[in-house]
């Protein structure tokens, strides 16, 4: 049985693309976008070594879960391997956005843990965002870092590399990749104030709840 091609998939990688280029969270041809089309369970991701400015619709890739190749003619993204070990690992993941954005990029290259400091945060990332232990860009030794970094948390920054987000689709994915970089931002500047207050485990559970169960709830 042939799977139906999707163009609404599609669009949305090439939109987000230029999102995430106009947002100043990458440039030129790095970082990746994927999502997932739960109902057929193919992968929607960038070509490799294309300007998001520049990328149609008929050069985004479609592969299974398994990493084949079911539509496109260009080389899908270097990162491909990452974006699959996410879909396989975490069920709740509908879209993988990776990223170089300057902020984030401080604490990859540091190999410092983005503390729970902003509300919006913790409620939609998680307590924290820590680095994935170092590996080459493309590799499976990566991919496997990334996981295990990210955990059940919706974003991991790579090492030396850039930042990894997740959301149960690309709006939410997109929100996440927003956050984190802003909370990038203050807990940098924060530094040249004073001490940064860390949100306390108890009250971040009582947020996660909120906003999982509450929050725009009718």
């Amino acid at each position: 049985m042939k799977l139906k091609i999707s163009k609404k998939y599609k669009k949305i990688i090439v939109d987000t693309g230029k999102e995430l280029y106009k947002k100043n969270l990458t440039i030129g041809t790095w970082g990746n976008i994927s999502a997932l089309d739960s109902e057929t369970g193919l992968v929607y991701i960038k070509p490799s070594a294309m300007d998001y400015n520049e990328i149609n619709l008929e050069d985004i890739i479609v592969i299974d879960k398994k990493g084949e190749v079911i539509e496109g003619v260009r080389k899908p993204s270097i990162e491909t391997p990452m974006h699959l070990a996410v879909y396989n690992k975490r069920e709740d993941v509908g879209a993988v956005v990776h990223y170089h954005s300057i902020y984030s990029s401080v604490f990859a290259v540091t190999g410092l843990t983005l503390p729970g400091i902003c509300e919006d945060f913790v409620q939609i990332v998680g307590d924290k965002v820590i680095c994935a232990k170092y590996a080459l860009p493309g590799t499976k030794e990566l991919a496997k870092n990334v996981v295990t970094g990210l955990g059940k948390r919706n974003a991991v920054f790579l090492t030396n590399h850039g930042t990894l987000c997740v959301g149960k689709n690309m709006k939410e994915a997109m929100k996440v990749s927003y956050v984190v970089e802003k909370t990038a931002q203050i807990y940098i500047l924060s530094k040249n104030v004073g001490r940064c207050r860390i949100i306390s485990e108890e009250d971040i559970k009582i947020m996660q709840d909120f906003a999982k169960n509450v929050y725009g709830k009718q």
